[in-house]
Formats: structure tokens, C-alpha cells, sequence
């Protein structure tokens, strides 16, 4: 970082109108790639996925809650472990607090997992999360939508996530899926992403991304090794901001 350039301010201007230009161009990009993101066809779900929330049981169709969309992150917990994946929290930290503007556009946002429901429970309440989280530990779903996978599957490298087959490391995998319910209750698969696909979802990342360093991540096995659960950096001790105003 010492030796980056140094220019005047007029020089600093134009090289920054040039980086706009760019900027400007991929900002079409995105809006066209949203749009043939929403042009998709879509798939009539057609098995019976039951959920376990503090509701009680719960099907696919009962999770839209009134409204026409739903949006289910997958997160990453295992019913053997006894905390929830950090990354996966990292995103939650991001999604949980915009539920509220997302109900006021006809979209419903649930979490699932394959954990039983007490440890999802105990977990949230721990990180201090608001959203809905129900537990897929008695369903198919996780392994109908690349959430969850076999262990012979993971031995063998024939673990099938992000539309392909290959070597994954561990049992769970994260990933986000999107459904559509009409006026006759039938219920459609719109949409889901995985891996680096969730990226967009990661306000502080784009935020590091402004940033000089970035997300400084290179010296690191992994992108997300530096990532602790909210509550587990050594300086911080988490206190819920809004835990006097709900």
C-alpha cells in the first residue's frame, strides 16, 4: 500500500470519470442480467415438503404467509453440529434485519435447515436473530435443492451443488432458492443460486470492496478463514442495537 500512486487532483479526477464509465456499463449489465434472472421458465413443485417451526409443521405452500414469494436461504447446520456455519451467519447478520421491507413488497423470507428445531432456536437466540427459521430434518428439501449431501457422495467426489458434480468438504452447503405461489395455491420453483452466487447478498463485501485493501484475503486457505460468529471476535463484545426498541 505505500507504493500506490500519487497524482494530482486533476489527474485523480480523470482516472476516476474513466473507472465511472465502467462502473456505468456494468450497472446495465447487472439490470439486463436481473431481468433474464426474473425471465427465467419456471418448475411446478410437485412433492410434499413438510417443516418443523415453532408453528408446528408447516408446508412449502404455508411458509408464503399470504404473500406471492418466497425467498428460503439454506443455511449450513448440520443436525450433528452444535452451531450454525459461520459464513452462513455472516449472511444472516445481512438479510435478518431487511425481512421487514421485503414483506412490504410481496415476498416472504424464511431460513431452513436439516438442525432440529431447539438447536435453531438456541442458535438464533444466541446471535440474537429475528427471521423465521424452520427445520427441514424430516424432509427431502435439502437434498432436492443441493443444500445437504450424502456422505458416500462426498467420499466418492460425486457431491452434485451448483448445477455440477464434483469434490465438496463437508455435508451441508449454502444456497438461496426462490418460489412463486398463484392465485390457485400452486406452487413454482423460480430460481435458486449457490456458492459465489450468494456474493450479492453480502452488504460488508462490497463495502470492503471500496475500500484500499479490499477484502484482503489473499494470505488465507479460504476467502471467509478471517470470518468469526458475531458474538467471537476477540475485541468486540456484541450488544443487540435494537434490544430496547422491539
Amino acid at each position: 500500500m505505500t507504493n500506490h500512486t500519487v497524482v494530482s487532483h486533476e489527474q485523480w479526477v480523470a482516472a476516476r470519470k474513466e473507472l465511472l464509465a465502467k462502473e456505468k456499463q456494468f450497472s446495465r449489465l447487472r439490470d439486463e442480467l436481473s431481468q433474464q434472472r426474473r425471465d427465467l421458465p419456471w418448475e411446478k413443485v410437485e412433492k410434499e415438503y413438510v417443516f418443523e417451526g415453532t408453528n408446528g409443521k408447516e408446508s412449502l405452500a404455508d411458509l408464503f404467509d399470504g404473500r406471492s414469494q418466497l425467498i428460503i436461504y439454506h443455511f449450513m447446520f448440520d443436525p450433528d453440529w452444535d452451531e450454525g456455519c459461520k459464513s452462513c451467519s455472516f449472511l444472516a447478520d445481512h438479510y435478518d434485519r431487511s425481512i421487514t421491507h421485503l414483506n412490504h413488497r410481496d415476498v416472504t423470507m424464511v431460513t431452513v435447515s436439516r438442525a432440529p428445531l431447539a438447536k435453531l432456536e438456541a442458535f438464533k437466540k444466541r446471535m440474537v436473530w429475528h427471521f423465521k427459521w424452520l427445520s427441514s430434518l424430516e424432509s427431502d428439501f435439502n437434498w432436492d435443492y443441493q443444500a445437504s449431501f450424502k456422505p458416500e457422495d462426498i467420499e466418492k467426489q460425486q457431491v452434485y451443488y451448483n448445477y455440477e458434480t464434483g469434490r465438496f468438504p463437508v455435508n451441508e452447503g449454502p444456497g438461496v432458492s426462490v418460489f412463486f405461489k398463484d392465485q390457485s395455491g400452486s406452487v413454482f420453483h423460480t430460481y435458486s443460486s449457490y456458492a459465489r452466487g450468494l456474493d450479492m447478498f453480502i452488504g460488508a463485501y462490497h463495502l470492503l470492496d471500496i475500500v484500499p485493501k479490499g477484502r484482503d484475503e489473499a494470505g488465507f486457505s479460504y476467502g471467509m478463514e478471517w470470518l468469526r460468529h458475531k458474538d467471537r471476535y476477540d475485541d468486540i463484545h456484541f450488544v443487540d442495537p435494537y434490544a430496547n426498541k422491539l
